[in-house]
């Protein structure tokens, strides 16, 4: 019977391992060789929803009721985006792995990622739609802060980190001026790198929708052009059992601000997907069962025949290796995750396209929707009202 190797993960007689595991100079080798063989292959069929995979459980009663289906009755336009594009050659190589094979459609580059030059060498060799994955939260910054004292930074030169800058902000700490001129430089080096504007802008772990930070960014993306941005707001995020008590709290603070987020955003002509999905399906949450669970319920109440857009954020890519990795730092524990893999497999699989493809869910990028202009209508969320979003829908009370 075979096992997976205990070291390097790929298939092996027994569970000791490899002789070449047995090597820590080989141990690596060994463990990329098989990562990549993986993927090839799609995966374990336990990775991507467990055992014989179809769209016949509890997903198959929200995809495709008696009536149809939601998705099934409705023309949905789906984005698929790779966030933490330049993160490390590691992490790019997969997410260009994933876009050729046709799973993810459009990108987010952090500029101050220490892989951001070859990724974006990488985006105009494969004509990858990019945007701007604006950092406030990691690593080093690119514009004035980086030089001098800046709110932004702490005593070592290093942004606050994830939930550091989310304290300051909620403190009055951070000096918004200051978060202008970042933005602003961090736009610049994006010119810089690939010649042309990024295809949209969206925030490293959501720090586009925090209070007041949103305003500044909606004025700055406004002023440069750019008119799509993320609002990460996913529904039914607070039921979803499988998400461990932090990441639930978290995603409820998300979608807290990301609402209050609406009005800055509407009112500098910002726009953005219909419906989102991704908070509840990242790392080793996510499955094509989720994936496919969770638009669906994105869509409840939708009239039938609406065309609707929707945005699937996901973080794939083989698993950093330090030291080489991040955005100054280092790569941190998510990077070096053997989630960002799982996401790869997952999103790389036949089963998840398969079932969208019967389902008419059409795989686009933002500039395909560029096209559409917000209509007069608005879009309703749970708590309140969603306007200038793309084509507009109603999507009834959850």
């Amino acid at each position: 019977m075979r096992h997976f190797c205990s070291r390097c993960e790929s298939r092996a007689r027994g569970g000791a391992g490899h002789q070449a595991c047995r090597d820590p100079r080989d141990r690596q080798a060994a463990r990329t060789k098989a990562e990549r063989g993986r993927v090839r292959r799609g995966g374990a069929s336990g990775d991507v929803g467990g055992g014989a995979w179809t769209v016949r459980s509890r997903a198959r009663t929200l995809a495709h009721p008696a009536d149809g289906g939601t998705m099934a009755r409705l023309r949905v336009r789906l984005v698929v985006t790779a966030d933490d594009f330049g993160y490390c050659p590691r992490r790019d190589e997969g997410i260009v792995e994933a876009f050729l094979a046709g799973a993810v459609t459009s990108v987010s580059l952090l500029v101050n990622g220490s892989a951001a030059e070859s990724a974006a060498e990488l985006a105009r060799r494969h004509q990858i739609p990019t945007g701007l994955h604006a950092n406030l939260s990691e690593g080093r910054p690119v514009g004035p802060a980086r030089h001098g004292a800046s709110s932004l930074i702490g005593s070592e030169g290093f942004f606050l980190g994830k939930m550091g800058f989310r304290r300051a902000v909620a403190a009055g700490e951070v000096i918004l001026p200051q978060v202008r001129e970042e933005l602003e430089a961090q736009l610049s080096r994006f010119r810089e790198l690939l010649g042309r504007d990024p295809t949209h802008v969206d925030g490293h772990q959501h720090v586009h929708v925090l209070p007041g930070v949103c305003r500044v960014f909606a004025e700055a993306l406004q002023a440069c052009g750019v008119r799509f941005t993320r609002l990460p707001l996913e529904r039914g995020v607070d039921g979803c059992a499988w998400l461990e008590a932090p990441a639930r709290a978290f995603a409820g603070a998300v979608e807290q601000d990301a609402r209050a987020a609406i009005g800055p955003f509407v009112h500098h002509g910002l726009r953005w997907t219909d419906v989102f999905v991704g908070l509840s399906t990242c790392g080793r949450n996510m499955s094509a069962h989720r994936v496919l669970e969770a638009l669906a319920r994105a869509l409840e109440g939708v009239p039938t025949g609406q065309a609707v857009t929707a945005e699937l954020m996901a973080h794939p890519g083989y698993p950093s290796v330090p030291p080489l990795g991040g955005c100054g730092e280092g790569p941190d524990a998510f990077s070096c995750s053997l989630d960002r893999l799982h996401e790869l497999r997952v999103l790389t699989a036949p089963a998840l396209r398969a079932q969208l493809a019967r389902d008419g869910v059409q795989l686009c990028t933002l500039e395909d929707l560029d096209g559409k202009r917000p209509g007069g209508g608005r879009q309703q969320s749970r708590s309140g009202t969603l306007c200038g979003a793309l084509p507009t829908v109603t999507l009834a009370d959850s």
